[in-house]
């Protein structure tokens, strides 16, 4: 092969590698600037109360039922995987304690913003998605609704205001699910099981998943919002924008989770 033929080749070895990545960053940037922008807009007037109050009914209430199966599945498995591996070290008293730790700092906020992510951030992208490939949102602007105040900034809010009481709700039934378990199947007394729930939960680890609530909460409404207003190129645009959102939620909520958990405990 020339050397100019290598040289082609490798410039599109490397333009196959760098376009990615720079796209990568275009849209974090964009993002980035996207959600400045919805929180400067979201607090001035005017402001949407019932906008705000219905987007909460539907990213809190309505989340409910599989927040609460989720939340007491896991801390009944948990309690069960804990005992079963540390019986081989004669450690099966500590159930309660790994349990509500783990519950508390890790799997309450990750698995209840997993799982109102799949719900919501979808839902977003799918309904403003719809809005912007049909002009309704250039429609707005045309009647001077601006739609970062009117749709954008209560989906944000609610979101953040919404998660913490849903985590919370995770961590009661999530150590309530391995109570029942083991106190029904393990052979734990309750009183006791109790006793040592209380004694190593600590206010740094609810503290620390509240805010891991409202940051999971940030990002979810944020990955929906800005898919659905980046959508074009009609139903199966909106289709994309849907898949991003749900990725982007799912990816922002993991590595978020690592740097808030290295931050706070590391």
């Amino acid at each position: 092969m020339s050397e100019s033929g290598t040289q082609n080749t490798v410039v599109t070895a490397l333009a196959a590698i760098g376009r990615p990545v720079v796209n990568g960053f275009a849209g974090v940037g964009s993002a980035a600037i996207f959600a400045g922008r919805t929180i400067r807009r979201g607090l001035t007037p005017p402001y949407y109360p019932t906008r705000l109050i219905e987007q909460f009914f539907q990213i809190g209430w309505l989340s409910i039922p599989v927040v609460a199966l989720t939340a007491i599945f896991t801390g009944a498995a948990l309690a069960q995987q804990i005992y079963t591996g540390g019986s081989r070290f004669n450690a099966q008293s500590t159930v309660p304690a790994v349990v509500v730790i783990g519950m508390v700092r890790e799997l309450g906020p990750v698995l209840t913003g997993l799982m109102v992510a799949g719900r919501v951030s979808s839902a977003m992208a799918a309904e403003l998605g719809t809005m912007r490939v049909t002009e309704q949102i250039d429609a707005m602007r045309t009647l001077r609704t601006d739609p970062y105040r009117y749709l954008i900034a209560p989906r944000l809010f609610a979101a953040i205001i919404a998660m913490p009481l849903l985590v919370c709700l995770a961590n009661i039934l999530g150590i309530f699910g391995g109570y029942l378990l083991s106190t029904a199947k393990l052979g734990f007394n309750p009183a006791n099981y109790l006793s040592m729930t209380a004694d190593i939960l600590e206010a740094d680890d609810i503290v620390m998943s509240l805010v891991k609530a409202a940051v999971f909460g940030f990002f979810i409404a944020l990955s929906g919002c800005y898919a659905g207003l980046s959508a074009s190129g009609g139903a199966a645009g909106v289709g994309r924008a849907t898949t991003n959102a749900v990725v982007a939620a799912f990816v922002t909520i993991l590595a978020a989770n690592l740097v808030l958990t290295v931050a706070a405990f590391g």
